[in-house]
C-alpha cells in the first residue's frame, strides 16, 4: 500500500468512522458510520483523497477528460482530484434538474463524447452511484469507470453499480473491513486491551479481548 493511500486509510479511521446505531440509506440499522465528508473536506485529507484517486485511475490505465458524481458525496473527491491532476475536469451531477435559470442536471464541465469516471464517497446500496452514472450517459458523456473511497459490501451495492456501470469497472478504494480494522488498531494503540476474565465473545463464545464498546475475541474484535 502507498504511503498516500495508507495515510487516507488512517484519517479515515480516526476521523470518519463512528460507533453507535445509525440508519443507513437501505433502510437498515448499523453499528458503525463512516462519513467520509469528515476526511474528505479536512486539509490533509483532501490532498490525499486527490492523490489515492488519481494514482489509481493512472495505475488502471484509465485516460478520462473529467471525473464527476452525484452531489454532495462527491463534490470534494471530484474537486480534490481536478486539482491535484492539474489537467482532470470535474463535473457535478444534481439529484434533479434546476427548476429555474439553464435547467440542467450536470455542472461543470460539458462536453458531449467525452471519457469520465463517476466518483463517489460510500457506496451501500449503490444508488447514488447508479444515478450519476445514468445522468452522465443520458447527457452524452462515455463512462469509462467508477470509484468509490469506501465500499460498505452490504445491500448489494456493488452488483448494482456493475450492472450499471457494465461494461466500464467498479473499483473501491477501500472497504468497511479496512476502515474497523484500522480503527480497532488505532483503539488498540491508545487503550490496551485487557483479558476479561470468565467472558466470552458475543459472537463466538470463545475467551474474549474487551475492546470496547465490544466484548469480542481476537478474530472477532473488529
Amino acid at each position: 500500500m502507498s504511503t498516500a493511500r495508507q495515510e487516507l486509510l488512517r484519517l479515515l479511521a480516526s476521523k470518519s468512522f463512528r460507533r453507535g446505531e445509525f440508519v443507513l440509506s437501505s433502510g437498515g440499522v448499523s453499528d458503525y458510520y463512516i462519513d467520509c465528508r469528515i476526511t474528505t473536506l479536512d486539509a490533509k485529507g483532501a490532498r490525499l483523497t486527490g492523490q489515492v484517486f488519481l494514482d489509481e485511475i493512472k495505475a488502471r490505465g484509465w485516460r478520462p477528460k473529467a471525473i464527476g458524481g452525484l452531489t454532495m458525496g462527491a463534490d470534494p473527491i471530484v474537486t480534490a482530484v481536478a486539482v491535484t491532476s492539474g489537467e482532470l475536469n470535474g463535473f457535478l451531477v444534481r439529484k434533479a434538474e434546476k427548476e429555474h435559470g439553464t435547467g440542467q442536471r450536470i455542472e461543470g464541465f460539458r462536453e458531449k463524447g467525452a471519457k469520465v469516471v463517476i466518483v463517489d464517497d460510500v457506496c451501500t446500496t449503490g444508488a447514488s452511484t447508479v444515478q450519476a452514472i445514468q445522468a452522465a450517459r443520458e447527457f452524452g458523456f462515455e463512462v469509462i469507470g467508477a470509484m468509490c473511497l469506501v465500499e460498505r459490501q452490504e445491500a448489494k451495492g456493488r452488483a448494482s453499480v456493475e450492472e450499471a456501470a457494465a461494461p466500464a469497472p467498479f473499483v473501491s478504494i477501500f472497504n468497511a473491513v479496512d476502515i474497523r480494522r484500522e480503527n480497532a488498531m488505532q483503539n488498540d494503540e491508545t487503550s490496551p486491551s485487557i483479558m476479561a476474565v470468565g467472558a466470552g465473545c458475543e459472537i463466538c463464545g470463545r475467551p474474549a479481548i474487551v475492546n470496547k464498546p465490544r466484548v469480542r475475541c481476537q478474530e472477532h474484535k473488529v
